[in-house]
């Protein structure tokens, strides 16, 4: 694995290049930590609640090296590596979904929220591509490609990308974490206002 870095922040230099030297440990024994994403909460407004709605979220789709419950980072654009020792409470994609579930009853706007196999009768999809969820030399990476599809016949409504990028302030992969779930909560505040407007 190459170990060359490139031009990178001030905090992100370090946090890759301790992330790059762990690469090659990061299987050995059980992870010494693991990190949890909290959904936003998110400010009741004034627009008028939807509340015969009843949406459906299914797993987001995502490239094998983030499909996983390491904790992604880039090192160069072309390559993936992880923190060393620390793992998400579950993979990414799944933990991704329960915390966009949670954002969307937080809102306050649906009559309900469910994930497949729940048996609701379902008016829309909410379908979510992980195109990056990562530390880089920006800072913590948010990147999601997000579909609204008619559940009746499948039919897209609207898509759009939301990309936030988060500055990691402290050292350490807690610094990291939060600066991911800085990055997760802009999006699906926003993800979710759009969504329901």
């Amino acid at each position: 694995m190459r170990t060359r870095l490139p031009r990178l922040g001030v905090l992100a230099a370090p946090l890759l290049a301790v992330l790059v030297a762990g690469c090659t440990t990061i299987l050995a024994g059980p992870p010494s930590a693991i990190y949890d994403l909290s959904a936003p909460q998110l400010a009741h407004d004034a627009s008028p609640p939807r509340r015969g709605l009843q949406v459906l979220v299914p797993e987001p789709s995502a490239v094998r090296a983030l499909d996983t419950d390491r904790i992604a980072g880039r090192p160069t654009p072309s390559e993936y590596a992880y923190l060393p020792g620390a793992v998400w409470s579950d993979r990414l994609p799944k933990l991704l979904q329960a915390r966009l579930v949670e954002t969307l009853q937080n809102s306050g706007r649906v009559r309900a929220v469910a994930v497949p196999g729940q048996g609701l009768l379902i008016d829309y999809q909410i379908v979510l591509d992980i195109r990056a969820f990562e530390l880089s030399g920006q800072g913590a990476v948010a990147d999601f490609a997000v579909r609204v599809m008619d559940d009746r016949n499948g039919r897209v409504i609207r898509s759009r990308i939301f990309r936030y990028v988060v500055p990691v302030t402290g050292r350490g992969v807690g610094a990291v974490v939060a600066a991911l779930n800085e990055a997760m909560d802009q999006a699906f505040t926003d993800i979710v206002g759009w969504a329901l407007g």
